[in-house]
């Protein structure tokens, strides 16, 4: 009898050291608190009203005003260059000869005609003075004296045509003639450039016809020197190019040692202002399907603002509305987060 009440105990502890009935569950893991969520780093810029200026980017080029080409009036073999490269040259210097043998010949050989002539009226003024001769004699002698004297004067004139003769005051740029090359009118000579009026122009879009105006502040930047100069726009050409549908914008820049002849350079105009602007920088704009967007950081996360922009220049972006004085705009890490993230501001 004990052996049979063992028998039946057995399988009561078999039972429960397996764990028990199909009732038995496995206890829930606990939901990740919210704040155990990590933050992302970001840094970010307080918007404040600022003086925001707009300008129209255009490359540009100074060229001269008076930039010439000198050459002789006559072709003949260059003789002699009497300047260099770089030399200051006046309006009326002889730049170079050329080989007037033939002219200089004629010359000469009518002086001694002129010196009898000149002396045969001296003589019939000298005889009439004392009442001698007659007054056809003294009218001849002067008429052939004074036609030599225009003959020879004409030798001259052609003379001056063998002559490379500077315009204008200025700069030699260059000598695109040498000894004993053939040189031909407006063909070939000196090229001088006056520094005294020298200007910037460059071409804009018929898109920007009345956009811009004369007296617009502009800024020309020399990147070959590392600076600008602050000017006005002194003329707007109000007619478009047919063929390259573009017009003519100048700045006039007068005598400037930083400046010369077919310097690229790069011109800014100025057409807007907003003295109370919202910018930020034109980086941290999105673009999305419900239209541009931001981040700003509220309340320890990001958080998304549709904005609407305006005028962009030199990196920075005119926010027409979405934005208030005092926001703070994520500039860096925004990259990374989304609407409702967690972040921290470094």
């Amino acid at each position: 009898m004990k052996r049979l009440n063992y028998l039946l105990f057995l399988p009561l502890i078999v039972l429960a050291s397996c764990g028990g009935g199909k009732n038995d569950k496995k206890a829930p893991e606990a939901a990740p608190k919210a704040d155990s969520v990590k933050s992302i780093p970001v840094a970010v810029m307080t918007v404040q009203p600022v003086d925001f200026h707009g300008y129209v980017d255009v490359q540009s080029q100074i060229v001269g005003d008076e930039n010439i080409l000198a050459t002789p009036k006559a072709p003949g073999t260059v003789s002699n260059i009497l300047v260099q490269v770089g030399q200051h040259v006046n309006n009326g210097q002889v730049l170079a000869t050329l080989d007037a043998a033939v002219v200089n010949q004629q010359i000469e050989a009518m002086q001694p005609q002129l010196d009898l002539y000149k002396s045969v009226y001296e003589k019939q003024q000298a005889l009439w003075k004392q009442n001698i001769g007659t007054e056809v004699q003294l009218m001849q002698s002067k008429a052939q004296y004074e036609a030599t004297q225009k003959q020879i004067e004409s030798m001259k004139t052609q003379r001056d045509f063998y002559r490379i003769v500077s315009p204008i005051s200025g700069i030699v740029d260059a000598i695109n003639i040498k000894v004993g090359e053939i040189a031909s009118p407006g063909m070939s000579g000196i090229k001088v450039v006056s520094y005294d009026k020298l200007k910037a122009e460059a071409s804009l879009g018929e898109n920007y016809l009345g956009k811009v105006k004369q007296g617009d502040p502009v800024i020309l930047v020399l990147s070959d020197e590392n600076d600008s100069i602050k000017t006005t726009l002194t003329y707007v050409s109000q007619a478009i190019d047919p063929t390259s549908r573009a017009f003519t914008v100048l700045v006039r820049l007068g005598n400037n040692s930083k400046l010369h002849p077919n310097m690229a350079c790069e011109m800014k105009i100025g057409n807007y202002e907003n003295p109370h602007a919202l910018v930020v920088p034109v980086s941290v704009i999105q673009k999305t399907q419900e239209g541009t967007m931001l981040y700003v950081a509220s309340g320890g996360k990001a958080k998304s603002v549709m904005v609407t922009v305006g005028r962009n220049s030199n990196g920075q972006v005119e926010i027409l509305s979405g934005l208030n004085e005092g926001d703070q705009v994520i500039v860096k890490g925004y990259e990374g987060i989304d609407n409702g993230q967690p972040i921290s501001i470094q």
